[in-house]
């Protein structure tokens, strides 16, 4: 929506207004709205555009809708094969011990989707790279219900396992720009949404095998609709050039007509304030609008009114003025010593930067380990440790998973409230409680309130990794994410594993001491997702 101003003395003018006239402007800004003949809304002369609150608002929503669906799709697909496993083993002729290896080059080709779709989203972006990476898996998830041989089988495995990895850093890296456009946490819910579509494709798996459906037509029929479902959300996501570097705000500074200050008024720098209920423009007055242009796209010109309002003027000249001195310093020669200071706070920055990654990898590799071993052992821990029928047994996985699902659709308020290191250490402590009951339980009831406990405290610690990830700073904040999503999909992949050769040597049951330790020491590593100020 398009809405030219009069602006008073806080800064907001029509421009070419005198400042006499600035002056005397003391009321709140009164907003007049330029229709054409056929009543569409436009810009009167000299004025600049304004987006109203709602017009945010709609925008961000479409932006996280997309966002939902493309978590909800990779978990309905990825459901899709898992629940077909059995009948498409049979059909390839693959035996156990090779499906297993068939499972380990799915993992590895994800890996290797994950650490190029970094530098790939940085460059391209991470819109571009998710309507890649979500056709690609709609069109390979084709492929395991076709395939007849395990040559085959292997080969598409692969390929699917390729584009999973890339849709996985894509649609984070999308989560956390659009949690960062709404200043509030939401990454849980993305991932929430992820254990939905999973729950939702075992549905549709098992309801179409009992109608007698074969893979292969239920696995096409899965491809077509996330072929759809990707056409519809791909146009809402957040536009590259909006988080090309994301160590700046993601709404950038407004930015007044050659000729003009920040505040409209000639010769006086930077007075920029805005009324709390309004949205300040970052178009010069001269440009004209593109209404065509992608709801995502028109983001990256509005700026929240929160930044600007609540700063003394005295304050905000200064702060006018310190940038103009900054300006002048970057404007000025510069020497050999300044340059080799420069070089230095900047590989200073990188290391920094690198070491946070890595330590934020190890703390997602402890919890997706733990979530790894909850997942493959919970019921066959139940049944070895407790003697009770598979059935009952089950149980223990579906405690866990009921409570994940749960905590992460809660898990973004509580983190509003209480911070993200809160929520990772709380939530470590809990699990490993949790896992300290299983171990010590004697009954059924008492180990699923274990495995419930465990599910609940490991739900919203992943999600405050991966925002932490991608704020922190610079241009590479998807190929940072892809690192340490990287670094934390090997602990999924390692914790089933690791528990497998302990059983060799001690009972399943003492083989979870393992990941309780490793969970406890996540919540003393908690301060690494703090926010940044």
């Amino acid at each position: 929506m398009s809405i030219p101003r009069e602006e008073s003395s806080s800064g907001r003018r029509t421009f070419g207004t005198s400042g006499a006239q600035v002056a005397a402007a003391n009321e709140p800004p009164r907003s007049r709205v330029a229709r054409s003949d056929t009543g569409a809304v436009g810009l009167g002369p000299g004025t600049v555009e304004s987006v109203t609150p709602a017009t945010i608002d709609r925008e961000l929503r479409l932006a996280r809708a997309a966002v939902f669906g493309a978590f909800t799709l990779n978990g309905f697909l990825l459901a899709l094969w898992v629940v077909h496993i059995p009948a498409i083993t049979d059909r390839a002729g693959v035996s156990p011990s090779l499906l297993g290896m068939f499972v380990l080059l799915l993992a590895g080709a994800a890996i290797v989707g994950m650490r190029a779709a970094g530098p790939a989203a940085d460059r391209f972006g991470s819109r571009t790279l998710v309507a890649v990476a979500a056709t690609a898996i709609s069109v390979t998830v084709i492929g395991p219900g076709l395939a007849t041989g395990p040559v085959a089988l292997g080969l598409a495995l692969a390929c699917f396992g390729l584009g999973n990895g890339a849709l996985d850093v894509s649609m984070n890296t999308q989560a956390v720009h659009v949690e960062r456009a709404y200043r509030r946490p939401i990454m849980s819910a993305f991932h929430a949404m992820f254990s939905g579509g999973g729950f939702a494709g075992a549905l549709v798996g098992a309801a179409t095998q009992r109608a007698g459906w074969s893979p292969a037509l239920t696995l096409t029929c899965a491809g077509a609709v996330g072929l759809l479902v990707t056409a519809l959300l791909v146009p809402h996501l957040v536009a590259h050039h909006q988080h090309a570097d994301p160590s700046t705000p993601e709404f950038p500074e407004r930015r007044a007509p050659q000729g003009e200050s920040r505040s409209g008024c000639p010769g006086e720098p930077g007075d920029d304030t805005a009324t709390a209920d309004h949205l300040t423009p970052t178009r010069p007055a001269d440009t004209a609008p593109n209404h065509d242009a992608p709801t995502a796209d028109r983001l990256a010109h509005i700026r929240p009114a929160e930044d600007y309002a609540g700063t003394p003027s005295s304050a905000r000249r200064d702060v006018g003025a310190r940038g103009h001195a900054a300006a002048a310093d970057r404007a000025a020669p510069e020497t050999p010593s300044s340059s080799a200071a420069r070089t230095r706070r900047e590989q200073h920055r990188d290391t920094a930067r690198a070491r946070k990654v890595l330590s934020l990898g190890v703390i997602a590799f402890v919890l997706l380990l733990a979530e790894g071993v909850a997942g493959d052992w919970s019921a066959l821990q139940a049944r070895a440790h407790l003697g009770v029928s598979e059935g009952d047994a089950a149980l223990a996985f579906g405690a866990f998973s009921a409570t994940m699902t749960l905590g992460r659709f809660g898990a973004d308020r509580v983190s509003g409230a209480i911070g993200p290191v809160a929520i990772l250490r709380y939530g470590s402590l809990l699990a490993a409680a949790g896992l300290a009951v299983v171990i010590a339980s004697p009954w059924l009831p008492l180990t699923l309130l274990g495995w419930a406990m465990c599910g609940l405290g490991l739900a919203g610690g992943v999600p405050q990794i991966f925002t932490a990830a991608g704020n922190l700073g610079g241009s590479t904040a998807a190929t940072d994410m892809s690192r340490v999503f990287t670094i934390g999909y090997l602990g999924l992949l390692a914790g089933p594993a690791l528990i497998g050769w302990l059983t060799a040597l001690i009972p399943l049951t003492a083989a979870l001491v393992v990941p309780l330790v490793l969970t406890l020491a996540s919540a003393a590593a908690a301060p690494m997702v703090a926010r940044r100020p």
